[in-house]
């Protein structure tokens, strides 16, 4: 793909994902059109905090994925669309389900008709390591069963199958993009490692965390963004789904262990029961077979295995650690 003459479409570009990837695409000379959640505080979320020049250099589309005709109008005029809108946190997916189904399922839906319509050249769409849930063997290929151990994820496994039938069914150039968890600056505090970091910054030193014994496979945000950008440049991909991860996996526990050497904390874990999954919705293991990525994406993670997780957590905790950005936290409440 031709970086200055093709314009590209990121959905969620607001959130923590979209906004490191929007400036990405930008500093590397894309043409880049911002969809943003349409709010009457004009906020755009993390990237009301990019550098001026970002903010000059991409056009803003204020809109709601659920809506179709806001959706294709923010498409006209694009040659790809990188389609990362979506509800994410898994805790209120128990209690508020059907906004998962409107928000990831039929917004996604929104993008492929739009996508078919409009003749769209490319559409990568945003999958997760939880459709997997508990892995049944690893490292986890892209061939391992789906299930869909929480109402989140059982919306993510309808979006992708969703996906790859417009792909069947009318040739949409469709390429799913399934990122194992990706943590780093900018996150919310509803995910493990910004909840860690955050209370040790406010000074807490008795930390609040739900289960231990899961285990993950942490993908740095770097190199998620390079795993999309990568997908966006490479020819022949349609109808694959790649994952992105980083072969390397770590118990709760011991992330929290990484992360107080880190950052020079002695701390002790309580157990705080609402952050507790219901016991068959927790996804007990997590570990990505990146091979797939690597052979035909040529991507591999920079932050890979124990020392580059260790570099990572430095990186995020730096981020987190600066006053400005730790005023937009409230490390003191559960949040979900």
């Amino acid at each position: 793909m031709d970086r200055n003459s093709q314009k590209v479409l990121v959905t969620g570009a607001d959130g923590f994902i979209g906004s490191h990837l929007t400036e990405t695409l930008v500093r590397q000379g894309y043409q880049v059109r911002a969809f943003v959640l349409y709010n009457s505080f004009n906020s755009w979320g993390w990237l009301d905090h990019a550098p001026e020049d970002i903010k000059q250099s991409i056009e803003i589309f204020s809109g709601d994925i659920r809506d179709p005709f806001g959706v294709k109008e923010a498409m006209k005029g694009c040659d790809a669309v990188l389609h990362l809108a979506a509800l994410i946190a898994i805790p209120y997916s128990y209690h508020s389900p059907a906004t998962y189904v409107d928000t990831n399922v039929n917004g996604t839906l929104n993008v492929l008709e739009a996508a078919k319509s409009l003749g769209i050249s490319k559409v990568i769409h945003t999958s997760t390591s939880e459709v997997y849930g508990t892995a049944r063997f690893v490292p986890i290929t892209e061939e391992h069963p789906l299930q869909g151990q929480s109402p989140y994820s059982a919306t993510k496994i309808a979006a992708d199958q969703l996906a790859m039938s417009y792909y069947y069914s009318f040739q949409t150039p469709v390429t799913i993009i399934r990122p194992f968890n990706t943590y780093g600056p900018r996150q919310s505090a509803r995910a493990v490692i910004p909840t860690i970091i955050t209370q040790i910054a406010q000074g807490a030193r008795q930390i609040k965390l739900g289960a231990l014994h899961p285990t993950r496979d942490f993908n740095f945000v770097k190199d998620t963004v390079a795993g999309f950008i990568a997908a966006l440049e490479t020819d022949a991909i349609e109808g694959e789904v790649i994952n992105l991860g980083s072969n390397y996996e770590i118990s709760i526990g011991d992330t929290v262990k990484a992360i107080a050497d880190t950052m020079n904390a002695e701390i002790e874990i309580q157990t705080d029961e609402q952050r507790l999954r219901p016991e068959k919705s927790e996804v007990e293991r997590l570990w990505a077979d990146n091979a797939k990525a690597k052979r035909i994406l040529g991507w591999e993670p920079r932050y890979g295995g124990l020392e580059g997780f260790k570099r990572g957590l430095q990186e995020t905790a730096a981020w987190f650690t600066d006053k400005q950005n730790l005023s937009a936290y409230k490390a003191d409440r559960y949040n979900i």
